[in-house]
């Protein structure tokens, strides 16, 4: 059989040039495609993170951690791809901890360690195989985040 080439740039410079287009494409839909919703972040020292379903319960948790003093908030993306890094790292730039909460193993922890670069810990709550996290799991995660917090709490709870 014959082995068919299907690029219609062969000549190394001309597929640069296609490629140096297609990374300022990205880099336009990055900046201008970037979605996310935010509760309570506003003074949140814990951001939780959460997609999606997760998000969804997630913010249910949040509410009632408010209820009880916790100053806590939720970074909710829209979009994974391009994942609104900007807004979550500027968030991590005030608060001390992110927690980040999925019906996964933790395929966003990636995207919002890159997003905070080292400035809070992140840390994570999943649940795996099609069991969805209830709100007092999410709650619990979220106590555990504050008790085990190594900059101070500064909400005088």
């Amino acid at each position: 059989t014959k082995n068919i080439i299907t690029s219609l740039y062969l000549k190394a410079e001309e597929a640069e040039s296609l490629n140096l287009k297609i990374q300022d494409r990205l880099r336009e839909i990055r900046k201008q495609e970037q979605r996310w919703i935010e509760y309570a972040t506003h003074d949140a020292e814990l951001i939780v993170v959460g997609y999606g379903t997760a998000g969804r319960i997630a913010s249910t948790a949040v509410e009632t951690a408010r209820q009880k003093g916790y100053r806590v908030g939720l970074f909710r993306p829209q979009t994974l791809y391009p994942f609104p890094a900007d807004r979550l790292s500027a968030l991590a730039d005030t608060a001390n901890t992110c927690l980040v909460v999925e019906m996964n193993a933790g395929q966003m922890l990636e995207d919002v360690r890159l997003a905070v670069g080292g400035q809070v810990p992140v840390e994570f709550y999943g649940r795996v195989g099609g069991v969805v996290p209830l709100p007092g799991e999410i709650l619990e995660a979220i106590v555990h985040c504050f008790e085990h917090m190594t900059v101070p709490i500064q909400s005088g709870r």
